[in-house]
């Protein structure tokens, strides 16, 4: 009797250790979770903001005909894929391109822009399959918000701003010049005295926004606004290859791991919103003081020309 405790109390701490390790594994894979900012947009699917795609769920059953045949479950992944990219096609005409506009609006406005989008979707890849007792299938099917898509997007925000360019005013009507006097004599000037440098702020690789607790929504092409109305950062500023490949910004929920994400590499500035604005509740407003540090040194175009944004949000 007295060997059988032992060798119980072994078994219980395997059991105690394997549990532990299992927790940890957990903890391990869902922590980049943690950080990601994933909305969902009606009940069969979401937008991963952070990791830049979209994703859709489907469920289909074999036809009655069917049932109890080999054919069965191919019929129903079949029907469940059709599901899930039906569903990917309603999730993302809802994504939001900024404040007032989602891309839905685009799609009905340009019959070429709604057969693009229309062939991506049929072109979006499965992620998961799963089987369930009743012999339904649920599918996730999953298509990249940036690259193919966005390139069909960000020209249409970018007309914007052509669109928001001060129109040339018409020239004044010509008048004739008057008589000619003769210029007063002037007398040599003095040497100039040697100018001083005029001094620049520090130049910044990268701007992250802390949008936490305005409740600020994601979009395609969010504005960075100064206290006054006026565009810091936004479609105004970028390349339209760097927005296509890229998104015009990142974001992330935690403030450590966007001030430390490769997209805004070593030397962020980072600033605090101090309320949305718009319809869409996605264009931020930020202090003047740190408009003027942003627009301080012309080296920060760089890093906003090349989108290196980060937003951070609840």
């Amino acid at each position: 009797m007295k060997s059988r405790y032992p060798l119980m109390a072994l078994v219980v701490a395997g059991l105690l250790v394997f549990s532990m390790e299992s927790l940890f594994s957990e903890d391990t894979v869902s922590m980049s979770e943690w950080t990601q900012i994933v909305e969902k947009i009606g009940n069969n699917g979401n937008v991963n903001w952070s990791a830049g795609y979209i994703e859709a769920v489907g469920i289909g059953a074999p036809p009655p005909r069917a049932i109890g045949k080999p054919e069965a479950r191919p019929l129903a992944l079949r029907a469940a894929e059709l599901d899930a990219k039906r569903n990917l096609l309603e999730i993302t005409k809802g994504v939001r391109i900024d404040s007032t506009t989602v891309v839905k609006d685009f799609t009905v406005e340009s019959d070429i822009i709604n057969s693009q989008v229309e062939g991506f979707i049929k072109g979006a890849q499965v992620v998961k399959k799963d089987l369930m007792s009743d012999g339904t299938v649920e599918v996730t099917v999953r298509m990249p918000l940036f690259g193919d898509f966005s390139r069909i997007i960000v020209p249409k925000i970018l007309e914007r701003k052509a669109d928001a360019t001060p129109p040339v005013l018409a020239p004044s009507p010509v008048v004739a010049p008057p008589p000619a006097i003769a210029p007063p004599v002037v007398p040599p000037a003095a040497p100039a005295a040697p100018s001083t440098p005029v001094p620049t702020g520090p130049v910044y690789t990268g701007l992250v926004v802390d949008a936490r607790g305005i409740q600020t929504r994601p979009a395609m092409a969010p504005k960075i606004l100064d206290e006054n109305g006026q565009e810091v950062y936004g479609s105004m500023n970028v390349d339209k290859e760097y927005a296509v490949q890229q998104g015009i910004s990142g974001y992330a929920r935690d403030l450590t791991a966007a001030q430390s994400n490769s997209r805004v590499t070593n030397n962020p500035l980072t600033v605090k919103g101090l309320k949305v604005q718009g319809q869409g509740r996605s264009d931020i407003v930020i202090s003047n003081a740190d408009a003027a540090s942003i627009r301080s040194a012309a080296d920060n175009l760089t890093f906003m020309k090349k989108c290196r944004v980060m937003i951070v949000l609840d």
